[in-house]
């Protein structure tokens, strides 16, 4: 499992009870402070398993470093990374690290899932609505960032978002009914991964750019034409996939393709369940929100309105 469907991680069954989820991620940093990157890095790898309904139980940590790179700094980005894998319940048992021009740091995680209750990025049916659980954005803002375009108060935002685990939405998921698909939304953005839960379960997936939750001033960044190469990438790749309704608006749209690091949970449910998804989503992650339907397969796998 995981190769014919871009699932999130691969799956090998041991027993009848128990399957092992294995994954591995690792970037270079997209935050100056070490630690914070540290964060980022390992919640945006423990998550896949999250996605794919498991709990990550055992890490390595994969770690680039440049001979310039202060050893406090090394330090403070492997204490960031134990950080979350303790909130997490995940033990990190050893790592590899070698030399590099540029700072990199990831893990490698297994972690566990009844073989019943593996969740997969495809099996989304008609009657469905999509939840996601983290609000978009971070691929424009990290670039403003750069750029000193944004205020503190949404850049300590965004660091926030991206360094939250989905262990909580991971939890209310698995404890939801009929949840028919789920994946993260990561460096395809929205409208990519979206792309590839309708192409798998073969199906058009509406996406509707009015209710898509925003991090704080993501929308004025991308009205500014902040936007990343990869939002760029991310487009080219779904556009011979994807109907533009009318009624679009293009920020949105751009929003919608925009690279995310460590988003958030992007679920397929029938309505019915997903209402008493969100209210207790809604308790801990108010941005959760329904951000698009799941038809019969139509002209296009996918629709923006």
């Amino acid at each position: 499992m995981g190769f014919d469907t871009s699932d999130d991680a691969c799956v090998y069954k041991i027993t009848d009870d128990v399957a092992a989820i294995h994954t591995v991620d690792f970037f270079t940093p997209i935050v100056d402070d070490p630690y914070q990157f540290g964060q980022i890095a390992a919640a945006n790898a423990l998550s896949d398993v999250y996605a794919m309904g498991g709990e990550p139980k055992l890490a390595m940590n994969l770690l680039c470093v440049p001979n310039c790179l202060p050893k406090e700094d090394i330090r403070a980005i492997l204490e960031g990374g134990h950080a979350k894998a303790v909130e997490a319940g995940c033990v990190i048992a050893g790592g590899h690290t070698i030399q590099d021009n540029e700072p990199k740091y990831g893990l490698c995680v297994t972690g566990f899932v009844h073989p019943d209750r593996i969740l997969k990025n495809v099996g989304a049916q008609p009657g469905d609505v999509l939840v996601l659980t983290k609000p978009l954005g971070s691929g424009v803002l990290t670039t403003a960032i750069k750029a000193d375009l944004i205020s503190p108060a949404a850049r300590d935002a965004v660091y926030a978002h991206m360094a939250t685990l989905n262990k909580k939405a991971g939890n209310a998921v698995r404890s939801a009914k009929n949840v028919h698909a789920c994946t993260d939304v990561t460096g395809f953005g929205l409208l990519g991964h979206s792309y590839e839960m309708a192409s798998g379960s073969g199906v058009t997936i509406r996406l509707h750019g009015a209710t898509l939750p925003l991090m704080d001033e993501a929308r004025d960044m991308a009205e500014m034409g902040i936007i990343p190469a990869g939002a760029y990438r991310n487009m080219d790749y779904v556009k011979p996939h994807l109907k533009v309704l009318p009624t679009a608006q293009q920020i949105f749209l751009d929003l919608a393709a925009d690279p995310q690091t460590s988003g958030g949970l992007l679920v397929a449910l029938p309505r019915e369940d997903a209402e008493p998804l969100l209210r207790e989503l809604q308790t801990f992650a108010p941005w959760s929100a329904i951000v698009g339907e799941v038809s019969e397969l139509r002209a296009t796998a996918l629709e923006f309105d």
